[in-house]
């Protein structure tokens, strides 16, 4: 019984975490002059099925999540290259329900997720600029790197099956590439996640009184944009991603039915409404689903931007 309950509990955590961790961001490796801010509100509702492929004795499992997320953007010369720099405080309040060993559960959690902290580098195709260069520059091929970290400072409690935070650090080194022919755009990136380990993953609990340590495989990911300008900040694009493997272990054994193939296609509308502000709508729906959540996910995000520099 408590291997089952173990069993059940990582299947059901890396499928929860995984299907939300693999967002669609176009755009991503746009330029901007150096000292430029924004400040970003951001909500996304995630709405939708965990699949199991009949893994484990969990059935009709769905999960819904609201989650904002306040973020923070400032672009800088980094040694005469542009750059910048986005740190993001998620906020989620989530609900679980399924049949776990033939009984109903329902869970509810509320509570502060992992911050995420990335710093992108262009390395070809944009000097650092300041706004009156930048107001003449014209983009063609543009390409980036970019390092993302997923910081545990999220909620956790280790004796729980599932928590807003991981209890782990999580890395993204990433390529991007992104190109422009007049009103078209065009972004592909592909990068790798790397995790990790949690010392104490539902541990000390009835199920399992002793303490279990949860690893897991890197994941590769490939990410594609197509994008068309209507005019200056009003755009709007087509997305998808591809993102496979993640292997999960527990006490270093191997779970191989928690390998990850999914993919999501989705949209994005970008509308300005003043000088300094815009609004994006997104969503996203998963296309292939091997192994995970299959969720349809909407966003609604508040930019305000200015250019100026501490002082």
């Amino acid at each position: 019984m408590i291997r089952a309950f173990l069993t059940v509990a990582i299947l059901l955590a890396a499928a929860w975490h995984a299907s939300v961790a693999q967002d669609l961001a176009p755009r991503a490796y746009v330029i901007t002059p150096v000292h430029w801010n924004a400040v970003i509100l951001t909500y996304s509702y995630y709405n939708g099925n965990l699949d199991f492929d009949g893994a484990v004795p969990i059935n009709d499992a769905t999960a819904s999540a609201s989650i904002p997320v306040f973020s923070l953007f400032h672009g800088m010369n980094f040694f005469g290259r542009s750059a910048n720099f986005v740190v993001a405080l998620p906020y989620g309040v989530a609900n679980f329900h399924g049949s776990v060993l033939g009984s109903e559960t329902n869970v509810y959690r509320s509570g502060l997720w992992d911050s995420v902290w990335r710093l992108s580098v262009n390395l070809k195709g944009g000097p650092a600029m300041e706004p009156r260069e930048f107001a003449h520059w014209k983009q063609k091929t543009i390409i980036g790197a970019s390092l993302k970290v997923v910081a545990p400072t999220g909620q956790y409690d280790s004796t729980k099956l599932i928590n807003n935070g991981n209890n782990r650090w999580a890395f993204k080194p990433e390529i991007g590439l992104s190109r422009r022919w007049g009103h078209w755009m065009v972004d592909a990136y592909t990068g790798v996640w790397f995790y990790t380990t949690n010392p104490k993953f539902f541990s000390q609990n009835q199920y399992n009184p002793g303490i279990t340590t949860r690893s897991q495989d890197p994941v590769g990911s490939f990410e594609g944009h197509l994008s068309y300008d209507v005019r200056q900040r009003l755009w709007a694009s087509l997305d998808g991603n591809y993102w496979f493997g993640g292997t999960i272990s527990m006490n270093g054994i191997s779970n191989p039915a928690t390998r990850q193939s999914s993919s999501r296609l989705g949209g994005t509308l970008s509308v300005p409404f003043t000088k300094h502000s815009s609004l994006k709508f997104s969503y996203s729906d998963g296309a292939y689903v091997r192994y995970g959540g299959n969720f349809q996910n909407v966003s609604i995000a508040w930019q305000y931007s200015w250019f100026g520099r501490p002082r």
